[in-house]
């Protein structure tokens, strides 16, 4: 009953030339015994999605700290959202639609609370620094299971170079990318949109006449042209004139929404929240509830407080510091 040799037969028959054959995987750190009925990447995707870190992405901030409704989006909607994305380019393009899938749905398992306030915090109190790409990719190697989660090189590889200058070795993991970006540009004007901060009318006019004047109209257009321009190509690319648009757009949100009082107004309580924690757990790291494996003690506090959701982690600075019968941020 070996589906899976069927199951990369079928890969090898159907897929582009530049896909990446899970028959061709580099393999994993730990050699183990294949799956008789799944890929190795189809494996992986399972692995990420049991993972604990994957369910604490339901309360862990995207954007907006503690925000006020339903509708907004959390570190896991975003992953979905990006999972989702990059699986409609990659099945156009014929590439490894469960490579990617693997790489959107574990990219961002390093995160902290509190979004990128809380990557901000961590990097400035650590003396090595902190990036969530490099801590997703310590999630997935050493922090969860009993030696971490064994994953194939081009899932790894994907997941660690989601973001920064370096480019994923794979067209799978420049998909994902890339649908990071389309994923969070569009779905964080949604957000800013539903939260007052912005008004369809301060979109910057000559972006939407080249991308759309809708939430899903955008993100087609960027799909679309996506496939298209990189068609028969070694890189996953934009048009020149889409990809002008949505830099645009991007550069927009960091100067309209992503500082704006609204969206960043528990910001500095939040990055001061964690540095708190950090300093705390330093001195009594016996709190941390057996949660130093796999480094010293700096960086079994980081691994400890990067993995806790937004509410755990003000639960835990209520009970350090806050007397009882108050709580914080009423």
């Amino acid at each position: 009953m070996l589906l899976r040799i069927q199951a990369e037969e079928r890969e090898a028959a159907w897929l582009s030339p530049r896909a990446t054959l899970s028959s061709r995987s580099r393999g994993r750190k730990f050699p183990e015994e294949e799956c008789q009925v799944r890929t190795c990447f189809q494996r992986d995707r399972d692995r990420i999605i049991h993972s604990k870190a994957f369910r604490r992405l339901k309360h862990k901030t995207q954007v907006f700290i503690a925000p006020e409704g339903d509708h907004y989006r959390m570190r896991l909607t975003h992953t979905l959202e990006v999972a989702q994305i990059a699986r409609t380019i990659a099945r156009a393009l014929r590439l490894n639609e469960d490579l990617t899938e693997a790489i959107a749905l574990g990219h961002d398992l390093g995160h902290t609370p509190f979004g990128h306030s809380g990557e901000e915090a961590l990097n400035e109190v650590s003396a090595r620094g902190f990036r969530h790409n490099e801590q997703s990719l310590r999630v997935v190697d050493v922090l969860e299971g009993e030696r971490g989660l064994n994953l194939t090189w081009e899932v790894r590889d994907g997941i660690l170079n989601h973001t920064g200058a370096k480019i994923p070795a794979t067209l799978e993991g420049q998909v994902v990318k890339i649908a990071d970006r389309v994923a969070y540009i569009n779905h964080d004007i949604d957000d800013a949109l539903r939260a007052g901060i912005i008004s369809p009318e301060d979109l910057p006019r000559d972006c939407l006449e080249v991308l759309g004047w809708e939430h899903k109209t955008r993100i087609n257009t960027m799909v679309t042209d996506l496939i298209r321009a990189s068609w028969d190509k070694d890189e996953i690319q934009m048009s020149p004139e889409v990809a002008e648009a949505t830099t645009k757009l991007r550069s927009y949100l960091f100067e309209h929404v992503y500082t704006s009082p609204r969206a960043k107004g528990e910001e500095k309580k939040a990055k001061q929240l964690l540095k708190q924690l950090y300093r705390f757990y330093l001195e009594h790291p016996q709190e941390m509830e057996g949660h130093t494996r796999g480094g010293d003690l700096e960086q079994a506090v980081i691994d400890y407080i990067a993995g806790m959701t937004d509410r755990f982690a003000i639960k835990q600075f209520n009970t350090y510091f806050v007397p009882a019968g108050f709580k914080l941020f009423d």
